[in-house]
Parts: structure tokens; C-alpha cells; sequence
């Protein structure tokens, strides 16, 4: 198994039959072919991961009851005959409390203005809260003539006699905002959904081949896909207070794969609680994320996994670049 999952070559990396072949291909599309970015916004736990990987039909962002479980960007690429949709799924927009959470934040921001539309997530199950104001906030400053789509998700959860109310004080947020009322889980207008977001992006080619999902390397996508499992097993601060980095990713044979991985956690306690009585915590994470992988990577796994104490690595720039959490212009404090 490789490295990345279909990855596009880097640019000037192609031999001449490529290049060949993808003038063939820009050739065949169809005329009104429509291609661009969607940044998928919203604060933590709306669903935007879930209605991503349901469009693509696997498991590219992983998922949890927990809030803030995406913490990188997740490209997800959606190819159909008539257009190509690249979803750029991002962190929960929150409040941040430490570095960490200024990283998620940052990257959720950067990805607006970079897009060709903004799919704004919100639980339309509760009221609008402070940080769907401040991210509606943001979406004015930064959109820069983009259009924006107003995604009312957890329409399942949503008692008849709210309805109208709730929709209105969602679209006062963005009153120019087209919108969808939608159960990403349920199926409920999802399709309709995606033909808003088809129909809203520009005519252009195709910026990745048609067998490509993400631009995740399968090692990225192993560790958190172990961070997952972690999350369903883990309750209380540990959740937010582990990292997984994957230390080696090595096949040892046709259908086996080796990964080692490491569980950073910030105190001995919780290095304890995620270990467990007699390894058993472990043990349970470790199963659950090999059986995952087998399923979304296939092949068989081997898990070899290791807890370890890294004090504050989330107020820790340093520990933050290390573990893939890359904030910009930032000192440790």
C-alpha cells in the first residue's frame, strides 16, 4: 500500500504520455463542466465531516460525538461526469483556549477567501449560538463576493412548531445566503443540497484525477483514524488532550501492513486512564482502530501503539509543529 491515496503528481512531474492524457481527458469533458473548491464551515460537532464523507461515499474526515474532532483540513474530491467538487472540510470554529485551538481556527479562516463557495454548517436543532455568530461574522469579512450556502443540518432533530423560527434566525445571519434544510446522517435533501452546490460553482476543468478521493497520505489518514477510535472509547479532557503522530508505516508483507503509533497525552493520569487496568483501554482503541482500517484501507493491520506524556503540548508551538499542527508567527509561551 503507498503512500498517498491517488495523489497528483507535483506539478512538472509528468511524462509526455500524461500530459497527453489529460489534454484527452479535458477534451471529453463536457461542455458546462463546473469544477471548484467548497469550503465546509461551522462550529464543532454540525455534522460537516459526516456530510462529506456521505457525498463520497467513504471515509476520508473521521467522525465522533466529540466536539472538535477535526483538527487538519480534509480534501475530499467528488467527481461526477458534469463537474468535479473539491469539499475542503475544516475544524469547528470556536472560542480558542490554547494554541491548538488558534491553529484549528486559523486554518478554518484561511479557508474561506481561498474558496469558490462556503457551505456554512449549522445545528438547526438548537438556536444560533456565539460561535455560528461570530463564523457568520467572519464569512461577511472574508468572503469577498463568494457565494455562500447556508447548510440547516439535524433537520431530523428538529420538532415541527420550530421550524420556522429556527430557519428564519439562521438566515439572519446571512440574509443574502441561499439555504437547504438537510439531514447529512438521515439523507434528507442531501442531494438537493449538492445540486445547489454544483450549480453554484464556476465552469472550469478538472484540478485532480478522477480516481482521486483526498490529497491525505493512507499514514495520516492510519493515525487518525486510531485518534477516532480513541475518541469513542476516551470521555472528559482526554479526548482534546491527545494526539496521534504514526511513527512507521511499513508494509511486511502482500497484505500486511505494520504502523506504529504513538498516543500523546499531557499528564500521567491521563497516560493511565488511556492505557487502562492491565492495558485493556489500549487494547479496546487498538482493535476497534485495526478493524477500521481494514475496512477503509484494505488489507490486514498490524497495531503497534504506545502512550506517551508530552506536558502542554498544546500551548507548546514547538510540540504543535511536530505533531503536524503548523501555527504561523507564534512563540511558546
Amino acid at each position: 500500500m503507498g503512500e498517498e491515496m491517488a495523489a497528483r503528481p507535483p506539478a512538472g512531474d509528468h511524462t509526455e504520455a500524461e500530459l497527453d492524457l489529460n489534454t484527452l481527458d479535458e477534451a471529453l469533458l463536457p461542455v458546462g463542466h463546473r469544477s471548484g473548491f467548497v469550503a465546509v464551515v461551522g462550529r464543532p460537532n454540525v455534522g460537516k465531516s459526516t456530510l462529506m464523507n456521505a457525498y463520497l461515499g467513504q471515509k476520508v474526515a473521521i467522525v465522533s460525538p466529540k466536539p472538535q474532532t477535526t483538527r487538519f483540513r480534509q480534501l475530499g474530491v467528488l467527481t461526477m461526469d458534469r463537474c468535479q467538487v473539491v469539499f475542503v472540510d475544516t475544524p469547528g470554529y470556536h472560542r480558542p483556549l490554547d494554541k491548538l485551538g488558534e491553529y484549528m481556527v486559523e486554518t478554518t479562516a484561511k479557508a474561506i477567501p481561498d474558496a469558490d463557495l462556503v457551505l456554512f454548517m449549522a445545528d438547526v436543532s438548537q438556536p444560533p449560538t456565539e460561535e455560528d455568530q461570530l463564523l457568520a461574522e467572519r464569512i461577511r469579512l472574508d468572503r469577498r463576493g463568494i457565494p455562500v450556502i447556508l447548510a440547516l443540518n439535524k433537520a431530523d432533530l428538529l420538532g415541527p412548531k420550530d421550524v420556522s423560527e429556527r430557519i428564519q434566525a439562521f438566515r439572519a445571519l446571512l440574509a443574502t445566503a441561499d439555504w437547504t434544510l438537510l439531514s447529512a446522517t438521515r439523507g434528507d435533501n442531501r442531494d438537493a443540497l449538492l445540486e445547489k452546490i454544483i450549480a453554484a460553482l464556476p465552469e472550469g476543468p478538472r484540478f485532480y484525477p478522477a480516481d482521486q478521493v483526498t490529497d491525505t497520505r493512507v499514514r495520516d489518514l492510519a493515525g487518525e483514524l486510531i485518534r477516532e477510535q480513541a475518541l469513542v472509547f476516551l470521555h472528559q479532557e482526554v479526548p482534546h488532550a491527545l494526539a496521534v503522530s504514526v511513527e512507521e508505516y511499513k508494509e511486511r508483507a502482500a497484505d500486511l501492513t505494520y504502523v506504529k503509533a504513538v498516543l500523546w497525552v499531557e499528564r500521567d493520569s491521563q497516560k493511565g486512564i488511556v492505557i487502562g487496568r492491565g492495558g485493556q483501554m489500549l487494547k479496546r482503541i487498538g482493535e476497534a482502530a485495526r478493524q477500521e482500517l481494514e475496512e477503509e484501507l484494505g488489507g490486514r493491520f498490524f497495531l503497534d501503539l504506545t502512550v506517551k506524556v508530552l506536558a502542554n503540548w498544546r500551548e507548546r508551538t514547538d510540540e504543535l509543529r511536530r505533531l503536524g499542527y503548523a501555527v504561523s508567527g507564534e512563540r511558546d509561551r
